[in-house]
């Protein structure tokens, strides 16, 4: 059951790190100047589907602690952490989503959803080590 969370959430991160390279693609064009072609659909597709997969992951770990370790963040800075992103994740997610639905030029919206989602990123990627000291004291026992 405690390998699900981490196998989940490492795929999820490793999928983000493509799409925030597609991401990239559209930042070149708009913000630099540099014509890049971006894959709209593909960046909308796998993006939401990364956000779906932490908010689950998210879900899955609080709910694993709760049931099996009969309490709510007891992981530490490792779950506080996690249930913090859950804002920028959605904002993430309905951002993405209305620049989908109504497409048209624009500068800001586009950079702001890109940083917000970079963040989650960086903060993702910080989980690990957490989450690795946790496998090893809570699961391991070392």
């Amino acid at each position: 059951m405690f390998l699900i969370h981490p196998i989940l959430q490492g795929c999820a991160i490793l999928l983000s790190l493509y799409v925030a390279y597609l991401g990239s693609q559209r930042f070149f064009t708009l913000h630099l100047k540099r014509k890049r072609r971006f894959f709209w659909k593909r960046h909308v597709a796998l993006g939401i589907t990364v956000m779906v997969i932490l908010l689950a992951g998210i879900v899955g770990g609080l709910s694993a602690v709760r049931i099996f370790w009969h309490g709510f963040l007891v992981t530490g800075q490792h779950g506080k952490t996690g249930l913090s992103l859950v804002p920028f994740i959605l904002f993430g997610i309905i951002t993405g989503l209305y620049m989908n639905r109504k497409k048209k030029k624009r500068l800001a919206l586009p950079l702001i959803h890109g940083v917000n989602n970079t963040f989650i990123i960086i903060v993702a990627l910080s989980q690990v080590y957490t989450g690795i000291g946790i496998y090893k004291a809570f699961i391991l026992g070392n």
